[in-house]
This record gives structure tokens, C-alpha cells and sequence, in this order.
């Protein structure tokens, strides 16, 4: 399957509590839904996803699209979408890792305007001693 192009047709976001509200430990939810999948020619697929980071009662980020595709099977899988709501697994795999690479950029972005923190895990970065090792690690300090 190749995928020509993702276009954002929606984006709706909310924050629930003010900023100075919000507890410290909150859960990030990711979730990438498929809600149609159409053949408008030979071998060209037109998907309609939905993508939604929900931070609990803090607050959400939602965006809808549409990716264009090609695949020789279009119409196959076309017709197996109507009759089962399902996709091959490996087809299922491309289009939400393409949903995830394009709506998590643009959740980013979404989420510091309304002051949510940012629906990616941000990398923990430690100094000095190796917890597991119970040395100190020596070379070049890179962070």
C-alpha cells in the first residue's frame, strides 16, 4: 500500500480546567479510528480516520482526515471494509502508523496553545551514576 496523501479536513480541541487546575500525574490516551474506506478508482483508496488524544477530565485533541492511498487490491479491500468494518492487518498497520506520524506532530503544537502538556512521552534524561550498574559512566556527557 502506498499512501499519496493525508489531508486534515477537522481539528477540535478543549481544555476542561484552567491550567493552574490540572493535577500533576495525568493520563494520555492515543486512540486512530478508521470511519470509511472508499475505492474512487482502479487502484486508489480514499480513507477517513479520526485521531483523538483524550487527557482524562483535563481536556482532548481531535482531528479527522482523509488519506488517499494506492494499492492493486483497492477494490478488494474496499469491499472487505463494507462487508466487515476490517482491514488485513498489515493494511491496518500502514494507515494508523500513517495517522499516528501526521495527527501526533500536530497534537503537539495543539496541546501547548491550550497549555496541555504534550500527548508524546518526553525522554528522562539522567546524569551520572548507572542505577543498574551502580557506577558512574565515563565519556562524552550527552544530553
Amino acid at each position: 500500500m502506498l499512501i499519496k496523501a493525508i489531508k486534515l479536513k477537522s481539528i477540535e480541541a478543549r481544555r476542561y480546567v484552567e491550567p493552574d487546575d490540572k493535577p500533576r500525574q495525568i493520563r494520555i490516551d492515543h486512540n486512530s479510528q478508521i470511519s470509511q474506506v472508499i475505492n474512487n478508482q482502479e487502484n486508489n483508496l480514499i480513507i477517513e480516520f479520526q485521531y483523538t488524544s483524550s487527557y482524562g477530565s483535563i481536556g482532548m485533541i481531535k482531528l479527522e482526515g482523509t488519506i488517499l492511498s494506492e494499492d492493486p487490491e483497492a477494490k478488494q479491500l474496499a469491499k472487505e471494509w463494507l462487508d466487515t468494518r476490517k482491514l488485513p492487518d498489515q493494511v491496518a498497520s500502514t494507515i494508523h502508523t500513517a495517522v499516528m506520524h501526521t495527527c501526533v506532530p500536530e497534537a503537539v503544537g495543539i496541546a501547548k496553545d491550550l497549555g496541555l502538556p504534550p500527548p508524546i512521552p518526553l525522554p528522562q534524561v539522567r546524569l551520572g551514576a548507572d542505577p543498574k550498574k551502580g557506577q558512574s559512566q565515563s565519556g562524552v556527557e550527552i544530553a
